[in-house]
């Protein structure tokens, strides 16, 4: 069936949530965009116009609603989830089966189907990844291979290093000069990031669709000699809540810790992006001479797409010498977002 102008404005009318992430409702009288099962008033059909994506609606100068917030967390992880993970976070060991998930009034299927849309595995598997995770950090610090295999709930040791080896290629006794890059899937209002993490601190934060992201994570485990796998980090709770306050507009620095392997030029110039105050901007063209070498413009400019940690870093703060918006790893359209959010938020 076709999508036609009038049945998305009925949708919009009975604020059918079946309709949820496939339009969007943009009101030309307001100038705001809404979600289809949104609660404001409605307009005559008329009044409006219907735009597949948000991005859309920004780049046609729409804002977001204040009353339905269409850009905000769609995917949020359910408290219930939030429960689970809490809950292996705490106790590694924790083997959670279909029955233990039905006592909990939960539906394995639905569960099984949540993991494998949010982290391309079902729940079984991250458990199993969680608890290997847990087992190399144990291992890294100092604890015995045998008394760790057997505390998270292995019941052999072939099958514990069998294991072992499958994820990091290497066995428990050998992975003293592996590393671990933790990697985490956060929402933010203008879509889902992937935060990566070393215990020397963020190493990794960028978008999902990013085109760059695979070469950039390929990349980060060659310089670590690192494993990349799903889990906790010390340095991630602080990063969720910094985010957040910076999105809310309440947060304008941050303090999470990162960690930015590269070469020494590419330093100078990701430290020099970090002095760019919230709500500036820069041109190349200053931000070479702001490290005094004002021929080094396009050089600058390389090494600005090279950073691999987006928002903290804030290469969005950087613009073309007329004025207009250039290149962004994130799409351009996020960047108008993140320098009107600290435009507005600026005093």
């Amino acid at each position: 069936m076709e999508l036609t102008h009038e049945i998305m404005y009925q949708a919009s009318v009975n604020k059918d949530t079946s309709f949820e992430g496939i339009f969007f409702t943009a009101v030309k009288t307001t100038g705001i965009f809404c979600r289809p099962s949104c609660n404001a008033r409605k307009p005559k059909i008329e009044n409006v116009e219907f735009f597949k994506t948000a991005k859309d609606c920004i780049l046609k100068g729409y804002r977001p609603c204040k009353v339905c917030k269409p850009l905000e967390k769609l995917n949020e992880t359910p408290a219930f989830i939030k429960e689970l993970i809490n809950d292996l976070s705490e106790n590694p060991g924790l083997k959670f089966k279909d029955y233990d998930l039905i006592k909990r009034g939960l539906e394995p299927n639905q569960i099984r189907r949540w993991f494998l849309k949010n982290h391309g595995m079902t729940f079984q598997a991250y458990q199993r990844m969680f608890k290997i995770n847990s087992a190399f950090k144990k291992i890294q610090n100092g604890e015995a291979v045998t008394e760790t295999a057997f505390e998270l709930g292995y019941e052999s040791l072939s099958g514990f290093g069998d294991s072992f080896k499958t994820i990091f290629g290497v066995s428990p006794k050998n992975s003293k000069s592996k590393k671990i890059i933790n990697l985490k899937r956060i929402e933010t209002p203008i879509g889902t990031m992937y935060a990566c993490a070393v215990d020397e601190g963020i190493c990794l934060l960028e978008f999902t669709d990013r085109k760059m992201l695979e070469t950039e994570i390929k990349t980060l485990v060659k310089l670590f000699n690192a494993t990349i796998i799903q889990g906790n980090n010390i340095h991630f709770e602080l990063l969720e809540k910094e985010l957040e306050e910076y999105f809310n507009g309440s947060r304008k620095k941050f303090t999470v810790k990162v960690c930015t392997p590269g070469t020494e030029f590419q330093n100078i110039i990701w430290k020099e992006l970090q002095t760019i105050a919230y709500g500036s901007t820069k041109t190349y063209k200053q931000q070479a001479e702001a490290i005094n070498n004002p021929t080094a413009v396009r050089a600058v400019a390389n090494a600005n797409g090279m950073n691999r940690i987006s928002i903290i870093i804030p290469c969005h703060r950087v613009i073309g010498s007329n004025g207009q918006l250039t290149g962004y790893g994130g799409g351009l359209w996020r960047k108008k977002y993140l320098l009107e959010l600290e435009a507005k938020n600026k005093s």
